[in-house]
């Protein structure tokens, strides 16, 4: 029983997923608030990033749901993990946590009201909230076997660098920040703000591990020394 509500939570959140980006892909042409897909359009975005990871990896669990098998599942399982445990989950959190933390302080800084009329509301939740109960969801229906935890780490470190010089690249070729909260810091608080969004998303990372114990701890130690024996 517990296997059929898992295939069916993962095919709706898939189905969910990819439902929101045909919304959003339909929407190109459309007359775009000033500077908003400047240089780099959507994919400077981590909110879009993320919609793409989330809906990568809840695909990527429909199809390993879906070709049950021992090497199948043996290589698709450790992948699914692997994504969900060390970007899905801490990235996803970060999204909305921070997200919803600036905009509910001044949503100028994030979210400026003029995207309003090309973004409505119930899109800036399918983006921004609804990751929420899908990421939790996981937690609870699907054990995952994670991975040494220096190893996450630094490979979370590095997808992190990677999208703040990304930022940082934007910046310098366009003179606009991608968020706007970004230009009312100094030199130095730019690079405390970002030591402190590695940090958060770093602790996002370690509670995944921990309520994944929590729920799992018996099932995820008899799955981890099943991978090792094959």
């Amino acid at each position: 029983m517990a296997s059929y509500v898992r295939r069916l939570f993962h095919i709706s959140a898939f189905s969910w997923y990819a439902f929101i980006v045909k919304t959003l892909a339909a929407k190109d042409g459309e007359e775009l608030p000033a500077g908003i897909f400047v240089y780099g359009g959507p994919w400077k975005y981590l909110t879009f990033l993320n919609l793409l990871l989330q809906t990568f990896l809840f695909g990527l669990a429909t199809v390993n749901d879906l070709q049950p098998g021992k090497n199948t599942e043996h290589v698709l399982s450790r992948c699914k993990d692997f994504i969900f445990s060390v970007f899905g989950f801490p990235v996803g959190m970060f999204v909305v946590v921070l997200f919803w933390t600036i905009f509910v302080y001044d949503r100028e800084l994030v979210y400026p009201a003029t995207i309003d009329t090309f973004f409505p509301p119930w899109i800036n939740h399918a983006v921004h909230t609804v990751v929420l109960p899908l990421l939790l969801g996981e937690v609870l229906l699907q054990p995952h076997v994670y991975p040494q935890t220096k190893n996450a780490l630094a490979a979370l470190g590095a997808v992190s660098l990677a999208y703040m010089l990304w930022i940082l690249w934007v910046y310098s070729s366009t003179g606009i920040w991608v968020y706007p909260i970004l230009g009312h810091f100094s030199s130095c608080g730019l690079v405390g703000f970002f030591f402190l969004n590695t940090s958060l998303v770093t602790l996002f990372y370690l509670l995944g591990e921990r309520l994944n114990s929590l729920v799992w701890n018996k099932e995820v130690k008899h799955r981890a020394a099943k991978r090792k024996r094959q």
